[in-house]
């Protein structure tokens, strides 16, 4: 009788994962290609995702919110990529100035995750704000933006795999950055004052 039970439990379980591959991959997929510029990063992600979702099914961990989970997951995962592939590419080369014109780098404009509960919720928040800042983009500013800062491909290499001159991609890139400070100027005006 357990083994009965059990075997209905796995095809219940192998048909909610089923549906959300089939509802959820095509979206998924989009979302991490907009972040990752190399394919097989983006495969790589989205079937680690998946697979996480099988894990949590198979550690009767059931997800309530199948989508919402997997996007965070995914999210996570990139994070984890860029932490991986590149990790001087964010604090490589100054992103603001200090009004005694010393160079600031994202990690000092960024709360310290070390710092305490507070703190690290004030950087993720950011960071949550920076993502949905790149989202509000035009894809080719945002890729020109996402090769050059999170991946560290130089202008030099990004001409060569795009076909577009150097000009053209420091212009969209400007034009990211110019969108990006302004959008994100309120939220950390106001987590700095705090």
């Amino acid at each position: 009788m357990e083994a009965l039970s059990t075997n209905w439990m796995t095809r219940e379980q192998d048909q909610r994962i089923s549906e959300a591959f089939g509802r959820d991959r095509a979206r998924l997929r989009n979302f991490i290609r907009r972040r990752v510029a190399d394919e097989n990063d983006v495969e790589d992600i989205l079937q680690d995702t998946f697979y996480e979702l099988v894990e949590a099914y198979r550690l009767m961990k059931p997800v309530q919110q199948v989508s919402a989970w997997l996007f965070q997951v995914a999210r996570n995962r990139i994070t984890d990529l860029f932490r991986k592939k590149k990790p001087g590419a964010l604090t490589n080369d100054p992103v603001a100035f200090a009004e005694d014109g010393e160079s600031l780098l994202l990690e000092d404009l960024l709360p310290s995750p070390d710092a305490g509960p507070e703190e690290a919720y004030a950087r993720n928040v950011l960071l949550e704000e920076l993502d949905a800042a790149l989202d509000e983009l035009p894809e080719e500013q945002r890729e020109v933006f996402i090769a050059h800062e999170l991946e560290g491909f130089s202008f030099k290499e990004l001409a060569a795999t795009t076909g577009l001159s150097v000009n053209t991609l420091l212009s969209r890139k400007h034009y990211a950055v110019l969108h990006l400070r302004q959008r994100l100027r309120a939220i950390y005006d106001e987590f700095m004052k705090a």
